[in-house]
């Protein structure tokens, strides 16, 4: 027990170290600009449709290494806070059907709270949601000592219960949790003193997993979470530009009634908040100190769906609320939500990257026509200075398995991308707790299917080619695909101490209207 309490510590510590390597920042830039300008001008073309999405592939690359240096340049800033600010505050924890044990941790933890003015309340969902256990939550509430708002009428998901009880409540502050994320003792005193300029919206702050030691998932899953939430968001913070992240804030309440409250028209209704109170001119404060703990998923079903409504409603904001075109916020402000909602795309273009070898292999058609090895002597040095830049900004805590899972979830990315782009209405599903148990491999289908292509193809084009620097270049990329698959498929193997998978219930979404 001692060494977990140890390395938990340490890995908290850790998270909180964040460095701009401006050197290398400034190098990685370079190094994609010279990559770039020698793939477009420099070889012959070979297919035009192939080059033109190899090219398209490679200006997503470049503008994802330009708004990441943008953003991780400076880390530093510090906002403006008031440790005598102790505005009351009203502490939500949303509940849709989550253990009532689980719960009641995070209910005592909240109510225990060392702060002047705050009262707790439960917002139960369960009733509408369908959940058996839904008085069993109004039972604990009563037990520990605070209020349960037990919504009767249905609409919006998570964020139609957050403005349900926005209805019921009036303290000018409001501090929301998912069931699951227990708050530390001096969580508001840490927060609340923010809002000494009346601007400030909301203070996000970082989304900590007490059981990334749990399995392979859970710790591949915090290893993404710790670039994010280090660099990254401490990045946004500087330009005023923090993402709202759903739990673990304190919002100011005046600023979510302004915009309507929390979107119900997303499935991250979240970001798409935070977007409209930065366009309606309030400040966002990340505050970078773990001050809550919950759970990751632990099996990749619930990772799947998890990261399936956070691609979904991330595209919202390209599709639906377009940064670009949106009055109210800075540049600044436009290129970090583009910047984060972009990412997303890019399950079509690790698709794009993934099936040029493919083609080849089976037909002979290239992007570009090249002779010898010289292209690889320039993108190696680019792909090693860009994996170290990343590594350095997130204190070496991004690692291969972090990459694997974040390239692996092309498909995912792909489905939310078709999701967006045809404006079909997704369900809001509720993260799973509990490990589900099986097998998976439907999920990593795809991936398994790349890798046996690019075997098989392998051999027909060593038949065709021989050992041409064509053939060798290709082998080269579909090797490299592959072995980054392996994390994401490695996680789909059965484990024994897991539950039964349990249906989930969906809400679906109702657009344009916020229940109040």
């Amino acid at each position: 027990m001692q060494e977990y309490v140890s390395l938990y510590s340490d890995v908290k510590k850790d998270f909180l170290k964040t460095d701009s390597p401006k050197g290398f920042l400034t190098l990685n830039l370079i190094l994609a600009l010279i990559y770039f300008v020698i793939l477009a001008f420099f070889f012959p073309v070979g297919n035009q449709i192939l080059f033109w999405l190899l090219i398209a592939g490679e200006l997503f690359h470049v503008w994802q290494v330009c708004t990441f240096i943008y953003t991780v340049w400076d880390t530093n800033y510090q906002a403006p806070r008031n440790e005598s600010v102790a505005l009351p505050v009203d502490v939500f924890i949303t509940v849709a059907g989550e253990p009532a044990h689980l719960v009641e941790q995070t209910a005592v933890a909240a109510k225990n709270m060392d702060y002047p003015h705050l009262q707790v309340y439960i917002l139960n969902d369960g009733y509408v949601a369908k959940k058996d256990n839904w008085r069993e939550i109004e039972s604990m509430a009563s037990r520990v000592g605070v209020r349960c708002i037990t919504r009767t009428i249905p609409g919006g998901a998570k964020a139609g219960n957050i403005n349900n009880a926005l209805r019921l409540t009036n303290s000018p502050l409001v501090a929301i949790f998912d069931a699951d994320h227990v708050p530390h003792r001096d969580f508001l005193r840490k927060t609340a003193p923010y809002f000494v300029n009346r601007s400030v919206g909301f203070v996000q702050t970082p989304q900590f997993y007490k059981n990334f030691s749990e399995n392979y998932l859970t710790r591949s899953s915090w290893e993404q979470q710790e670039l994010f939430f280090g660099a990254i968001c401490k990045g946004k913070n500087r330009l005023n530009a923090a993402t709202m992240c759903g739990t673990n804030m304190l919002i100011a309440r005046h600023a979510l009634l302004e915009v309507g409250g929390m979107r119900t028209d997303s499935i991250a209704e979240d970001f798409v908040t935070g977007l409209l109170m930065h366009a309606q001119g309030y400040v966002s404060v990340y505050h970078g100190e773990v001050l809550a703990e919950g759970l990751a998923t632990e099996d990749l079903l619930s990772y799947s769906k998890q990261q399936f409504r956070w691609a979904r409603g991330a595209l919202d904001v390209i599709f639906r609320y377009n940064p670009l075109f949106r009055s109210g916020l800075t540049l600044a402000q436009k290129i970090q939500y583009l910047s984060s909602a972009s990412f997303y795309l890019s399950g079509f273009i690790v698709l794009i990257d993934a099936l040029l070898p493919i083609i080849f292999f089976f037909t002979g058609a290239v992007a570009v026509q090249i002779e010898g090895m010289f292209l690889a002597a320039i993108f190696l040095p680019y792909m090693f200075v860009t994996i170290y830049a990343i590594q350095r900004s997130s204190n070496f805590t991004f690692t291969f398995p972090s990459l694997g899972f974040s390239i692996g979830a092309f498909n995912i990315h792909i489905k939310a991308l078709w999701a967006a782009v045809t404006l079909q209405r997704s369900a809001f599903v509720v993260t799973e707790k509990q490990q589900q148990k099986g097998q998976f491999f439907g999920l990593v289908k795809w991936h398994i299917a790349y890798i046996v292509l690019a075997v098989v193809g392998m051999g027909v084009a060593l038949t065709r080619e021989g050992f041409s620097a064509s053939f060798i270049n290709n082998v080269a990329w579909a090797i490299l695909n592959s072995v980054i698959f392996m994390p994401f498929i490695a996680a789909a193997f059965p484990s024994e101490e897991a539950s039964e998978i349990k249906k989930p219930v969906k809400e679906k979404l109702t657009y344009g209207k916020v229940y109040r």
